[in-house]
């Protein structure tokens, strides 16, 4: 199946999105749309919680095809997204040939036994390339190094990589790409000309109430209207270190559910506030104002 004659429109891809719960807005699905048809990686930046990999996890469930993630950190480099040798299976497979031999082996025959392919580790990227079609999420990609990125800006203009032992793996249908960042750095300009690029923002409170709605149907549609409210008043507040995103909004509203909660007042707020901001100093502040958030 090749991705990009997946979806006729931008149109039925949101469909196709809301219908595994995740409610995209036209731009988005669009521009989503778009790298699909054309075979672009998708750069999606914007504040942590606004749902980007949420959509990747989407895109990969509405077309029925699998999901390999590649969670960036600080010093990761080409061997831990691409892959390794498996060093104490080929020692063990060292062990066993000269027990059953007796005598020292050929050491290119050995060599080219040792490097062969049941030895391979494969990582998120290699993965990707031998078993597409399937959606590749690098996720936090803010987080590696130049030298990482070159790495990427590489493999995604070519779809291949070389292993030495073994020769050079080419993708036969080019893999989904999705890049998210929570702009922690920027990235360099030649990975950003090879992407697409979507700035997501927090959905407004009609959207996320409808997320709210979809993700969390047990809540009830009282409650889910206060706690959206109130979550897009605490995100007003500029000088919080990290607002909330949607997943906050959607595990506050299940906490409250769980407690029995119809109406949600200053005490219950208070109590459970710790389910949606996450730091000390935002919560002192969100608490001195929740009398005033909280009003209809």
């Amino acid at each position: 199946m090749d991705p990009r004659t997946t979806f006729d429109s931008a149109t039925d891809l949101a469909t196709a999105l809301g219908e595994v719960g995740y409610l995209s807005d036209d731009a988005l699905s669009t521009v989503t749309w778009l790298s699909l048809r054309l075979g672009r990686p998708l750069l999606m930046e914007g504040e942590p919680g606004t749902g980007k990999t949420a959509l990747a996890e989407a895109l990969a469930e509405s077309m029925d095809l699998p999901l390999i993630r590649l969670q960036c950190y600080e010093g990761i480099d080409a061997s831990q997204a691409l892959y390794d040798w498996d060093f104490p299976r080929q020692i063990l497979h060292v062990r066993a040939l000269e027990a059953s031999a007796g005598a020292p082996q050929d050491v290119q025959a050995l060599e080219a036994d040792l490097f062969d392919e049941r030895f391979l580790l494969a990582r998120p990227v290699l993965r990707a390339l031998r078993e597409a079609p399937a959606v590749l999420l690098i996720d936090e990609v803010d987080r590696a190094d130049d030298e990482f990125e070159a790495f990427l800006l590489e493999v995604l203009s070519t779809w291949q990589v070389t292993i030495p032992e073994l020769g050079t793996v080419a993708a036969a249908t080019p893999p989904v790409v999705v890049l998210t960042s929570n702009r922690t750095r920027e990235l360099h300009d030649a990975l950003k000309r090879r992407c697409l690029y979507h700035w997501l923002e927090h959905p407004g409170i009609e959207r996320e109430l409808a997320i709210v709605r979809t993700r969390a149907p047990e809540v009830p549609a009282a409650l889910a209207e206060q706690v959206v409210r109130a979550v897009h008043r605490i995100r007003d507040d500029r000088e919080l270190l990290k607002p909330p995103g949607v997943a906050e909004t959607l595990d506050w509203a299940r906490a409250l559910h769980e407690l029995g909660t119809r109406t949600l007042d200053t005490a219950t707020a208070a109590a459970t506030l710790g389910v949606a901001v996450k730091y000390r100093e935002d919560a002192e502040r969100v608490k001195k104002a929740l009398d005033e958030l909280l009003t209809p």
